[in-house]
């Protein structure tokens, strides 16, 4: 049992408390958990809880039915998001900052053993251009056999982190002992308890009072509740934040080194608030079957994984068979890139610290900071649009809501919010060609990122609603459209449109309708407090939404000054703003989006493309539309790619404008081509 107590209690209120629950037979334990202090009750008690309640000083009582109460999702029924914060490295002071759980997929990185400076330097540099976010490797090497190699000790650790501070990642190894965590707790940003200290118990009491952030692998033979348990001795000791890794158990199979436990997963998910993420390196041991193995665990719904990288495989002093080479770790990293949307999250990125073709660094800010401005989006809560915004920015991001798509540009350009995010286009139904439009009435505002939302629509209601005592259902016209199939099933159903799908639950809910329905997302039903009745109703699967980030043009250095809005480069420099999400930060856009027209005499639109064709630009999407005041005449939307060559693009773009008409360009971004 859990008591919450209220900000205001006493330390004679806490007292009273802790006597009444000893003297009915419970062992008591104060602690800290997320922003809340409690009281932890244990044993065979016995207690009223209505009594309890009344107390002063208790805010709610948690009675968990599991004995791991910290870690159970009867006490916390959200998700848990786990920070790990790096060396500052930025130039704005800023600190590496990752965060684990919720919308996301984190992927940490590294080899099984610091062998060295120059290795863990060169595997670092690695898998940060590939996208890891955290670094990970042992100084401390606990082996089967006494001879194998140890580790380098702290002589290693203080290697990792040199290699971690360089790229701007925070890192997490292995600790051994618990003699060993005072004086590892200032080198490293997470403890990793390996499989083997699993249930150690000692080890996980030390580490659990140093406060920082743990990643605690499952034994090899331990059960889910044994392994629960152990995350539970590393709350109780003070630590609010722990990350579970599943790493595979053994079994009788003997093709791979362990047996991954894909189901582990989601029942722990169900079971527990805290993050999951799993380990297919170990669990494989192969090299070549780690990553349908780490696909297999996104797809399950971990929030992230780690993975063992070595320059040279078969070099390594540890573990070699099962380390991915780089080019190997680049291949799953775009592999996870795709997959992620499918699952309803988003690959996690950070920012380079610095950039490598005389760009400016973009300037972060902690999205609780007070001073941080909020991002804009249109809809009510749980919209697909605030879906979306969560992807990119994550849970924590300040939102403004606001109920059109051109109050966001106004609010990116006056300065209101810092960015902004607005749907363009649905893989079923086509462009919102409002939006696009928006983007030549505001010159000064340029597409910052993109995100891809998997939109899975379902039938809404009020709880005392079924789908026999439907009349009317309301949604955005869209998502009729979407869901043409499973409405024309009930032809008796009135329709009503509404401006957006989550507005549509918000007025089921303030009306307390019975009778009436919405179709929107499952987020908006959760949000307005009503119940899914029917789920994935839309007519094709393969239903996407494609959202833009907006933000204001910044100019910034001698180039900047007079942008030449050809330039790749400098799109990046029009990032502004007071916080850019991690995902934007990338130094190296693989896409563009641009607006042209072309004169009126034949071949004019054949020879634009010819030029981007033999500059080896691939276009992904080509859409004319009339031009506003001139009718009859018609301009282009085109995003297209960004070749890895440097000056290419640049050389292109200048062409461009030689043989097209009012050449405007949207922005270069990371994206998904």
């Amino acid at each position: 049992m859990i008591v919450v107590l209220s900000s205001g209690v006493t330390p004679h209120d806490k007292e009273l408390i802790r006597i009444y629950l000893r003297d009915r037979g419970f062992s008591v334990r104060d602690q800290i958990f997320g922003d809340d202090e409690v009281i932890g009750a244990s044993g065979k008690g016995v207690a009223d809880l209505d009594e309890l309640g009344l107390f002063p000083g208790v805010e709610r009582i948690a009675a968990t039915s599991k004995p791991y109460e910290l870690a159970s999702r009867e006490t916390k029924a959200e998700d848990s998001i786990v920070t790990v914060l790096g060396t500052p490295v930025f130039a704005s002071g800023a600190s590496a900052l990752v965060k684990i759980g919720g919308s996301r997929i984190t992927v940490i990185a590294g080899p099984c053993a610091v062998e060295s400076r120059g290795q863990i330097r060169e595997t670092a540099e690695a898998v940060r251009e590939s996208g890891a976010v955290i670094l990970r490797g042992g100084a401390f090497k606990p082996r089967t056999s006494p001879y194998a190699f140890q580790g380098l000790g702290m002589k290693g650790l203080e290697y990792m982190k040199e290699a971690g501070e360089a790229c701007g990642m925070p890192i997490v190894t292995e600790v051994v002992s618990p003699e060993y965590v005072v004086e590892m707790k200032d080198l490293t940003d997470m403890f990793q308890i390996g499989a083997r200290n699993m249930q150690n118990f000692s080890l996980l009491k030390k580490v659990g009072a140093a406060g920082k952030p743990v990643l605690l692998k499952r034994g090899p033979s331990a059960t889910i509740e044994e392994w629960l348990l152990s995350a539970e001795y590393l709350l109780a000791a003070g630590t609010n934040d722990v990350v579970l890794c599943e790493r595979g158990i053994r079994t009788f199979e003997t093709y791979t080194r362990n047996t991954l436990d894909i189901s582990a997963i989601p029942v722990v998910k169900s079971l527990s608030h805290l993050p999951v993420i799993v380990d297919p390196s170990h669990a494989v041991g192969i090299r070549a079957k780690v990553p349908p193995a780490a696909l297999a665990a996104i797809a399950a719904g971990a929030d992230g994984l780690t993975v063992e990288v070595h320059p040279r495989p078969d070099e390594a002093l540890s573990d070699g068979p099962q380390s991915l080479m780089p080019e190997q770790f680049e291949k799953l990293m775009r592999d996870i890139e795709a997959l992620a949307p499918v699952v309803g999250k988003e690959l996690l990125r950070t920012p380079r610290a610095a950039a490598s073709r005389g760009e400016a660094a973009v300037e972060l800010r902690a999205p609780d900071a007070e001073s941080a401005r909020p991002v804009a989006y249109n809809g009510e809560n749980g919209a697909f649009a605030e879906q979306a915004l969560m992807r990119v920015f994550g849970e924590e991001a300040p939102m403004l809501r606001l109920q059109s798509f051109k109050a966001i540009f106004d609010a990116v350009l006056d300065g209101s919010a810092c960015a902004g995010i607005v749907p363009v286009e649905n893989s079923l139904t086509g462009s919102i060609h409002e939006n696009y439009d928006l983007f030549l009435r505001y010159p000064d505002i340029a597409i910052a990122g993109e995100v891809k939302l998997r939109v899975v629509h379902c039938l809404i209601g009020d709880e005392r609603s079924n789908i026999d005592s439907i009349t009317i259902v309301r949604s955005h016209p869209q998502g009729f459209a979407q869901c043409r199939n499973f409405l024309d099933q009930h032809p008796a159903w009135s329709l009503e449109a509404c401006n957006d799908t989550a507005g549509a639950v918000a007025s089921i809910a303030r009306e307390g309708a019975v009778k009436v329905a919405a179709i929107a997302g499952a987020a908006a039903a959760r949000a307005h407090g009503l119940k899914v009745i029917k789920e994935g109703i839309e007519t094709n699967p393969r239903n996407y939404t494609r959202f833009l980030v907006i933000s204001r043009k910044l100019q910034v250095g001698a180039r900047a000054e007079n942008p030449d809005a050809n330039n790749a480069n400098n799109a990046n420099k029009w990032i502004g703003g007071a916080w850019v999400p991690p995902s934007l930060g990338s130094e190296k856009p693989n896409k563009a989006s641009l607006v042209f027209s072309v004169p009126d005499k034949p071949g004019s639109l054949f020879a634009c493309l010819k030029i981007m064709a033999d500059g080896g630009i691939n276009l992904s999407k080509l859409e004319s539309r009339p031009i506003q005041g001139k009718p009859w005449e018609y301009q282009f939307y085109a995003d297209i790619s960004i070749p890895e060559k440097e000056g290419v693009f640049e050389e292109v773009m200048e062409e461009l404008k030689t043989r097209s008409e009012d050449l405007s360009f949207l922005g270069a971004y990371r994206g998904s081509l």
